[in-house]
């Protein structure tokens, strides 16, 4: 069964989605079957790999909302090593329309488990929000990833996404664990930065990577090209975060099997 990583953030703006897109395609690379799932409405994992959002039919929403089988929303080895169940427009009426359904909360898993097997990494994008659809996604996955940007006010945040997380734990999803808090938009010239570091560490301990991802230029370059920072520029200090960040993913991935 493959591990399914929830890459989590009610903020918008902290790389959520740079992360979800571009761990996904370093563990593709790293010869790790590899599905990324687009569970954002603004469908950014989506165009981040090259689809045109506009155009994917069907979509994640056909197999919330319409029961369409997993299967056939899959586009196949969008990157090197990455299929994906992309997202469009559509799905920025899911959360209405989940309301009534039986199980909403778990619709999402119902959809991944048709699939686990086939993958050894399944990576969700989160929506900016803390709604049925993150509520779903945390249902659905293994671990939940927490990118944590080195600004003000962003523990407080990561604080009330970790109290959702325990609900969650209590009411719906047992074994939902941490998989890694993630220091992002780093600037180790900056006291703001060095603090929130020393205060995340602190705070989450080993839980917090080792490794932390820069303010890099390439990195705000590479959604409007539609590759991941390994494909696009793999000299970049943003591609040489990625991969570090991946290979810590994997030895965690490794204890937590033995």
């Amino acid at each position: 069964m493959g591990s399914i990583i929830a890459v989590a953030n009610q903020k918008g703006g902290v790389g959520k989605t740079t992360t979800t897109i571009n761990l996904a395609a370093c563990l593709g690379v790293a010869e790790k079957r590899t599905l990324l799932v687009d569970f954002d409405p603004q469908g950014n994992s989506t165009s981040g790999v090259g689809v045109d959002r506009d155009k994917c039919t069907p979509s994640i929403y056909d197999a919330l909302i319409k029961a369409l089988p997993a299967t056939q929303v899959i586009m196949r080895q969008v990157v090197e090593g990455v299929d994906i169940m992309p997202s469009n427009r559509d799905l920025a009426g899911a959360e209405v329309e989940l309301v009534p359904l039986e199980e909403r909360e778990k619709r999402l898993q119902q959809v991944l488990m048709q699939v686990v097997d086939t993958y050894d990494y399944i990576l969700i994008d989160c929506p900016p929000s803390l709604g049925l659809l993150t509520i779903n996604a945390l249902t659905a996955a293994h671990s939940v990833l927490l990118p944590l940007q080195c600004e003000y006010y962003a523990l407080e945040g990561i604080g009330r996404l970790i109290s959702v997380v325990k609900l969650v734990r209590q009411k719906l999803n047992p074994t939902l664990d941490i998989e890694g808090v993630l220091l992002t938009m780093y600037d180790s010239r900056t006291l703001l930065t060095r603090r929130v570091e020393e205060e995340a560490r602190r705070y989450f301990g080993s839980t917090v990577y080792q490794t932390v991802i820069p303010r890099n230029v390439k990195l705000g370059e590479v959604p409007s090209h539609g590759q991941p920072i390994i494909h696009y520029d793999i000299g970049s200090s943003g591609a040489d975060a990625y991969l570090r960040l991946t290979k810590e993913v994997l030895e965690h991935g490794t204890r937590s099997t033995r």
